[in-house]
């Protein structure tokens, strides 16, 4: 039965290296650690597995499991990192990108890559525990205040929600400006699986060059080598080819793509990696809230990651590029933003689920 939440203020205090048990409700357990680097992290099991979220950092997801796998992308880092240096601290889950800009600086930008919020220093972080037609569930909450003199203010109020069962997670983001003059807006959620050999990507999107765009241009200070330079022209030639995650294809620095998301009636758009085994990984969001589909794979060996879909409300060229394109947002005074994503492990039973739901839309749209 759904009830009134029961919500617990977190202080950085409350995280030591010895983990505790913060809370546990209905077969589900909130775990308060530290990290040898010093960050606090937050564990909530449920049981199928569990996610480590880091409550003041950026209120990343660092870490997933479930169903005995890890979901989390391969990277150089084994723990994160107490700074604001992006790529000092590259290897979560999942990470809030903006909302000042997003992406790859160009060279007329300034700002940092994916803006202020990956790795935000939250004033407060809660934890929620509570019941809906699901049954029991525990969530992250927390506020971010960002301001700067004659530029910025704005409150980001985001929420990661686990259920009792299974695999899903459900994230939120609201955007308040707080200025008393219009403010930009530009987001990304990106979310970063562990690739699997053999696996496929299945989404809404039709597999032609003008619903499929792949980037040719690389991020400032890369070289290509003539090796990517063939994998660039192969999947140029057929952008679906890259569907199949092949073994021992090296994709160094990276692939990216601009996708055209259909939606199922709901106005929800769905995006699967299909494992071998009939199982998947997931990422369902809605493109009223989040217009833009972004995807990123590379396997360099130091990175192993792929964004099945990045829900975005730009392309991650940057502000300059984004602004140019008209995909920068404007909130009114006082007026907020608001997005929701789902996304996580299925069982083979709810991957063939969803296979089917998304196989409809596609012939809708074929």
């Amino acid at each position: 039965m759904p009830s009134d939440p029961v919500i617990i203020p977190l202080r950085p205090e409350h995280f030591t290296p010895a983990p505790a048990v913060v809370a546990r409700h209905g077969g589900m357990t909130a775990t308060a650690f530290r990290y040898r680097s010093g960050v606090a992290g937050l564990t909530l099991a449920n049981e199928a597995g569990q996610i480590d979220l880091l409550p003041f950092h950026g209120q990343q997801i660092w870490d997933a499991s479930f169903f005995g796998r890890r979901l989390t992308m391969g990277s150089m880092f084994d723990e994160p990192v107490a700074t604001q240096d992006y790529l000092a601290n590259y290897g979560a889950f999942f990470i809030h990108c903006g909302v000042t800009a997003i992406g790859n600086p160009g060279t007329d930008d300034k700002h940092p890559l994916h803006g202020e919020l990956p790795n935000a220093i939250y004033q407060e972080a809660n934890l929620v525990i509570g019941a809906d037609e699901n049954g029991p569930f525990m969530a992250l909450a927390g506020s971010y205040r960002h301001r700067v003199a004659f530029t910025h203010n704005y409150l980001a109020e985001p929420v990661v929600r686990l259920g009792v069962k299974g695999g899903r997670l459900q994230v939120s983001l609201t955007v308040r400006n707080l200025k008393h003059a219009p403010m930009e807006l530009m987001y990304l959620g990106h979310i970063n699986f562990r690739p699997i050999d053999n696996a496929t990507l299945i989404d809404t999107v039709p597999d032609d060059p003008k619903h499929m765009r792949l980037r040719t241009n690389l991020p400032i200070g890369y070289t290509p080598s003539p090796d990517y330079r063939k994998l660039l022209e192969a999947t140029l030639a057929d952008p679906a080819r890259h569907r199949q995650i092949r073994p021992q294809e090296a994709i160094n620095p990276e692939l990216v793509f601009s996708l055209d998301c259909r939606t199922d009636e709901a106005g929800w758009a769905h995006t699967m990696q299909l494992l071998p085994d009939g199982s998947a990984d997931f990422v369902s969001h809605r493109p009223s809230e989040l217009k833009r589909g972004v995807r990123w794979i590379t396997r360099s060996g130091d990175q192993d990651a792929v964004g099945i879909m990045l829900p975005a409300t730009a392309d991650p060229d940057g502000y300059t590029a984004e602004k140019a394109k008209g995909h920068v947002q404007v909130l009114a005074p006082q007026e907020e933003f608001h997005c929701e994503m789902e996304f996580g492990a299925l069982t083979p039973d709810e991957a063939r689920k969803l296979k089917q739901s998304i196989e409809t839309i596609r012939k809708r749209i074929s």
